[in-house]
């Protein structure tokens, strides 16, 4: 079939394109001009009319690959929201419309008779329409309460003070004790790099100030210190399974592009959230082609914060400053340099701020300086040298403060937390096999790799080489595949073993994305003999074991999950033998 559009999706919650729930789809091989978008649009008013919806939100964003079109709708009708949308645009298109891409009755509205058109759309939002929950959902807003909603569920509250009902047996108004229901402090957390070890270390402080902490991150889901989902749960789902838990007093969700863009947010009235930075990553995907795009797709958190909540924000990413929103918003910031004039700024007006000044770690709380401690005695500064988790460090300790965790209990935890691999695990750890260092990292982008091999260069030996893995995801712009390798040459590594992702392959050929880094390694000066190709990331990972020598720096970074378990299990094991490099693997024979 000739499709017109994909990723026909609802928007569960807050989104880029407006702080309600509605549907959305892109447009697939087909002029947008502001006339098909007029069309579009007085098509979606015909359809709000014979359903009975009210007149929300309509958003056509345009961008290089076309456009995506976006409704806001009703949440308990947003199945329907998706065909309304989908008929819009094929009505709004009439002959241009190719045969191939009609849909027909009764699974589908008729795109080219809105007589036949509209009776199917308003029975299937009669079919899914839910008057109760509706009027839930209208209590819960009208006491600032949260609620959580999914195919399955619906939650009012929060954790402890949360209640979970299935879809089917929902009470009605009366027949719930609010009074019983609360929202517990919530952090979302998100940015292009840095977001789960912030969260790690966010959630470390809040359970160091006693409460029963949960957390959600690109590795699962954890609640008081015990992994309950593994696995990639940085979007909604993951906010709902540990909003969920009863047992949570408070709550650190890691809040991914891919989930806001699909879905939105799950949840609204958080305490703080924070953004990390900004740098390339993920374009070509909903619509986002630069920065610019990715800048606001991250700010959507701000739509979610509470009345008086507080937006944290990197003061020396140009991006954030120039789209900070403005307004109302209470905004907090931190910066590396403690003096940098937003940090300065907010210190006179007794607002909160954090940064460094003299080597040491500067929290401000109304008016009143926190020494949280010697920046390099922290064990995830690497002494200092890993700047990128000194931000990291310095953005958690503004945000846990935020959440009403005391600066002392703030300080003991940076003086502790990383100084084990377990602390922060598939982040910057590191083995010891005498003077050589490995170092296993999730980097996935070019300010990420830029980072974790400016680490390892500082701790290598003086005669010393380097060896990096690389390897990139399916879904990623051939331009931005070669950015990364451009950052890698740039570090003139002894060998780069290329690999495949194997669970991020997304639709790429096997291989393909190895010869497109080789191709730009080559084109940046490299020599052919310093690279290798290896598709299999453990095997890559045992490539650069057996090439390594005293002082050298191994630069590991490892994406898919069972690999990374594995190439962590090779490396405790090696440390705990006292292997050196020279000598075989497990496995192996001697030469």
């Amino acid at each position: 079939m000739s499709e017109v559009f994909d990723d026909s999706r609802r928007l569960t919650g807050i989104n880029l394109y407006f702080p309600a729930t509605g549907a959305a789809l892109e447009t697939v091989g087909i002029a947008v001009d502001a006339s098909l978008v007029l069309r579009w649009q007085a098509n979606l008013a015909a359809a709000r009319q014979a359903l009975g919806w009210p007149a929300e939100a309509v958003v056509a964003r345009l961008h290089a690959a076309g456009a995506s079109l976006a409704m806001a709708a009703p949440p308990d009708q947003l199945y329907a929201a998706t065909e309304v949308n989908e008929w819009a645009l094929e009505a709004a298109l009439g002959e241009r419309l190719p045969p191939a891409a009609r849909r027909y009755a009764p699974g589908h509205a008729a795109a080219w008779d809105p007589d036949q058109a509209l009776p199917t759309l308003r029975a299937a939002a009669a079919a899914e329409a839910c008057p109760r929950l509706a009027a839930l959902l209208r209590q819960a807003a009208a006491r600032s309460l949260p609620a959580l909603l999914d195919d399955d569920a619906l939650t009012l509250g929060e954790g402890t003070g949360g209640r979970t009902w299935p879809r089917p047996a929902l009470p009605a108004v009366d027949e719930v004790d609010w009074d019983a229901l609360a929202a517990i402090p919530v952090a979302l957390v998100t940015g292009s790099n840095g977001k789960t070890t912030t969260t790690r270390l966010v959630a470390a402080m809040t359970a160091a100030h006693g409460w029963i902490t949960g957390a959600s991150s690109t590795d699962g889901v954890v609640v008081a210190g015990e992994t309950i989902e593994s696995g990639d749960y940085s979007g909604p789902g993951g906010a709902r399974a540990v909003l969920r838990d009863r047992r949570v007093q408070a709550a650190v969700l890691e809040t991914a592009r891919g989930g806001l863009l699909r879905r939105g947010l799950a949840v609204a009235g958080v305490q703080a959230a924070i953004v990390t930075n900004i740098s390339a990553d993920h374009f070509g995907e909903y619509g986002i082609h630069d920065l610019d795009d990715l800048a606001d797709t991250k700010l959507v958190v701000a739509g979610a914060l509470a009345v008086g909540g507080v937006l944290v924000l990197n003061a020396e990413d140009p991006l954030l400053r120039a789209r900070a929103p403005a307004g109302t918003r209470r905004l907090a910031w931190f910066a590396l340099d403690a003096d940098h004039p937003l940090l300065a700024a907010q210190r006179a007006r007794h607002l909160p701020a954090c940064g460094v000044r003299a080597g040491r770690l500067l929290l401000s709380l109304a008016g009143v300086d926190h020494d949280l401690g010697a920046v390099d005695a922290m064990p995830l500064s690497v002494q200092g040298h890993a700047r990128y988790n000194v931000a990291n460090i310095t953005g958690a300790a503004l945000l846990a403060a935020l959440l009403g965790v005391p600066p002392a209990t703030i300080a003991a935890v940076l003086a502790r937390f990383g100084g084990t691999n377990t602390d922060n695990a598939g982040r910057l750890m590191r083995w010891s096999f005498g003077p050589t260092q490995a170092w296993l990292d999730y980097a996935h982008n070019p300010a990420g790799l830029e980072g974790l091999i400016a680490v390892a260069q500082a701790a290598r030996g003086p005669d010393g080489r380097l060896a990096l893995v690389l390897g990139q995801a399916g879904n990623r712009e051939d331009a931005d595949i070669r950015a990364l390798a451009s950052t890698a040459a740039r570090f003139a590594p002894d060998l780069v073993v290329l690999k495949d992702i194997e669970s991020y392959l997304r639709g790429r050929a096997s291989g393909q994305i190895a010869a497109i880094l080789r191709d730009e390694l080559l084109q940046d000066g490299l020599a052919d003999g310093a690279i290798h190709t290896c598709l299999d990331e453990v095997e890559a990972a045992r490539v650069v074991l057996r090439w390594a020598r005293p002082g050298d720096a191994l630069v590991l970074p490892i994406h898919d999950a069972a690999a990374r378990t594995a190439v962590i299990a090779l490396l405790d094991r090696l440390a705990a033998e006292g292997w050196r490099p020279g000598r075989p693997l497990p496995g192996e024979a001697a030469a």
